[in-house]
C-alpha cells in the first residue's frame, strides 16, 4: 500500500503537469498561472504579497513578472508616497489569459476528481484546507 506522502506527491505532480501543459499551450511558463490567478482574484498587489501568496521567492517572482510584463500580461508601477514597492496589476491581455486559466484549472480538477461525488469533493477540499493550515503552523 502506498504511503499518504507518496499518494499526495504523485497526485500533486499529475495535477501540476495537467495545468502546466495546458498553460504552456496558452503561451505561459511555470509560475505564471498562479500569479495570474492571484491577480485576477485579488486585484493589484505588491510583489511581496504575490510572492507570499504563491510561495515563491521574491527574486523569482521578480524575474517571472519581468517576463510577464514583456509579454504584455502585467504592468508594474510605484504608488505615490511609496517609491520602494512595486504594485502589479493585470493588463487586458492578462485578464483574458486569467479567464482562460480558470477553464484550465476547472478541467484539471474535474479530471483528477473523476468518480468522486460532490460530497466527497467537498470533504476533500475541507481536509486539504486543514492540512494546509497545519503545515503553515509548522513552518512558522
Amino acid at each position: 500500500m502506498n504511503s499518504l506522502h507518496h499518494l499526495w506527491m504523485k497526485t500533486y505532480l499529475q495535477l501540476n503537469r495537467m495545468v502546466l501543459d495546458r498553460a504552456a499551450a496558452l503561451g505561459l511558463s511555470p509560475g505564471q498561472p498562479k500569479i495570474l490567478e492571484f491577480l485576477a482574484a485579488q486585484g493589484e498587489h505588491e510583489q511581496k504579497a504575490i510572492a507570499d501568496y504563491c510561495e515563491i521567492e521574491p527574486a523569482t517572482v521578480g524575474s517571472i513578472l519581468t517576463r510577464m510584463e514583456a509579454a504584455g500580461l502585467v504592468t508594474r508601477r510605484n504608488r505615490p508616497g511609496n517609491r520602494r514597492s512595486l504594485y502589479v496589476s493585470l493588463t487586458p491581455r492578462g485578464q483574458e489569459l486569467a479567464g482562460a486559466l480558470n477553464g484550465v484549472f476547472a478541467e484539471a480538477e474535474a479530471q483528477i476528481t473523476t468518480g468522486l461525488t460532490a460530497e466527497e469533493r467537498q470533504t476533500l477540499t475541507g481536509l486539504l484546507e486543514k492540512c494546509l493550515q497545519n503545515g503553515k503552523g509548522s513552518l512558522e
